[in-house]
């Protein structure tokens, strides 16, 4: 591994460690945007825990992370960390094992290194970008080219305004693909994606930047595509977001940008 994705690994695996010491135990739950965007103490200890990691390469270097008082944006140019302590904070804060402590290191926007690791089920997933690995071992997206067997994965929180976009993007998901799931951790999904696991992750709305860089980067990686809702290639700032194994991706853009008409 080179310096960045050794940095990765070891600052996700640092938060990880303090976040599972509070899973499955009594903690104080706190809302902020709304009553389901919820945080907690072991959120913030866990994104502390990271950047102390960062800071021990790089003391200087901007942090993008989802808690207390970092940058909420990634700079137009040089190089970045993105992190989220706890992706998925809902299923952490619910004792469903789905979430990860996320960290990504990115340069001008793009993710160059990042580690996604899920303590509760065991999973570490790594991209040098170059190649993905889960615990170790390289993965590759799914090779299936049949939508009607597709596991398709709606992600990104929604606002009750977006209610009935997701209605039609879930519809349309149903008729045309084979299933879908929502995991409740966009990183956990795009890890899944990358790992073949599931075949696509789609979303309408726009993302921040710790629930989406790491994995975009995982997914690309491992031979997936990832666009926008208008089929171009996917930026942090981008509407929407269309992650999937490429066989059938222009299908899963139409599906994405009708649910927004």
């Amino acid at each position: 591994m080179d310096d960045q994705t050794a940095v990765a690994e070891a600052a996700a695996t640092a938060g990880a460690e303090v976040a599972i010491g509070g899973f499955r135990t009594e903690m104080d739950v706190e809302t902020k945007a709304g009553k389901t965007d919820v945080v907690t103490a072991f959120d913030r200890n866990a994104q502390r825990a990271v950047i102390d990691v960062i800071r021990e390469s790089d003391a200087a270097v901007a942090v993008v992370g989802e808690e207390e008082d970092e940058l909420k944006e990634i700079p137009e140019s040089g190089p970045c960390w993105v992190v989220d302590p706890i992706d998925g904070t809902s299923n952490f804060v619910s004792g469903v094992p789905i979430w990860a402590t996320s960290v990504a290191a990115a340069v001008d926007g793009e993710a160059v290194a990042a580690a996604n690791v899920l303590p509760a089920l065991d999973d570490v997933y790594v991209t040098d970008g170059e190649e993905t690995t889960l615990n170790g071992e390289p993965v590759s997206v799914s090779a299936a080219s049949d939508p009607e067997t597709f596991t398709v994965a709606p992600t990104l929180r929604w606002s009750r305004d977006s209610a009935p976009a997701l209605g039609a993007l879930c519809r349309d998901l149903i008729a045309d693909y084979g299933d879908i799931r929502r995991f409740g951790s966009a990183q956990a999904t795009l890890a899944m994606v990358a790992s073949g696991q599931i075949e696509a992750a789609v979303s309408a709305v726009p993302s921040h930047p710790w629930d989406t860089v790491a994995g975009v980067a995982m997914v690309r990686a491992a031979g997936g595509t990832v666009s926008d809702v208008h089929g171009e290639r996917w930026t942090p700032d981008a509407t929407g977001l269309i992650a999937s194994n490429d066989t059938a991706h222009d299908a899963l853009v139409e599906t994405a940008r009708t649910a927004l008409e």
